[in-house]
């Protein structure tokens, strides 16, 4: 005997409810024949709402029982909740292995060993370059969890702003091969800054902090990732000069 469900879901011409969606995917990969109602407009919507009494749709019924929305679905099949939870480091490692594969898909397409130098250089750059982006994508709310940590930026709250432009160049003129005394100096300044506000806020003074590395909405917590980051940075700085 086939399972099926009923679906009532979002879908107006300015609308479609993404949860209706992942509803519907939901329950066709547990094995379930969806009876896909879609409501068309506000006013149906509303009138759905207030006839079964809930405020929200989508809505899933199976057995002519109601299970209640995506989260409520998920719950019925034992599914985690879904999106990210709590503190992780995913936001981090996601950058750090696209960087990875890319700095090795760009020397493998130059001709470089796969393990080289200028493997590590791209890398370290695109690194970088990665991070910057993603804390130019919203200067204020990087600012505002930046300047709770770094001993610069609590008094300078400028610096704050001008940080993610510094990374931002540094990783480029690495890419680019700009003489060391134009980019290294910088380099070593914001790393060495960082670095030092990390190991006060987290080592010394034992601060439960979220760390600003990947954008100022993130849950990934400050500690080892960001002090690698300005580690790299300090790295780079000095190869650049020995180099």
């Amino acid at each position: 005997m086939s399972k099926s469900a009923q679906l009532f879901r979002m879908a107006t011409e300015e609308h479609i409810c993404p949860f209706g969606l992942k509803s519907k995917d939901l329950l066709e990969r547990e094995g379930y024949k969806v009876e896909d109602h879609l409501l068309t407009s506000r006013e149906q919507t509303d009138t759905f709402k207030k006839q079964h009494s809930v405020e929200t749709t989508p809505q899933v019924f199976i057995q002519n029982t109601r299970v209640g929305g995506y989260e409520d679905l998920r719950s019925y099949f034992n599914k985690a909740q879904a999106g990210q939870q709590g503190t992780s480091y995913t936001p981090v490692m996601a950058i750090f292995s696209v960087t990875l594969l890319l700095s090795l898909a760009f020397s493998f397409s130059a001709g470089f060993s796969l393990i080289s130098i200028y493997t590590l250089e791209l890398f370290v750059a695109l690194t970088m370059s990665a991070l910057a982006i993603q804390k130019l994508q919203d200067l204020f709310s990087f600012t505002n969890s930046f300047i709770t940590y770094d001993l610069v930026g609590m008094k300078v709250v400028r610096y704050a702003y001008a940080y993610p432009f510094i990374e931002a160049y540094v990783g480029i003129g690495m890419i680019a091969g700009l003489p060391a005394f134009s980019v290294a100096p910088f380099s070593l300044l914001i790393g060495g800054i960082g670095a030092i506000s990390v190991i006060k806020a987290v080592y010394i003074d034992k601060r439960e902090l979220k760390c600003a590395c990947v954008g100022g909405d993130s849950n990934v917590p400050l500690g080892f990732i960001s002090l690698t980051e300005n580690l790299f940075m300090i790295g780079a700085g000095i190869w650049m000069f020995v180099k």
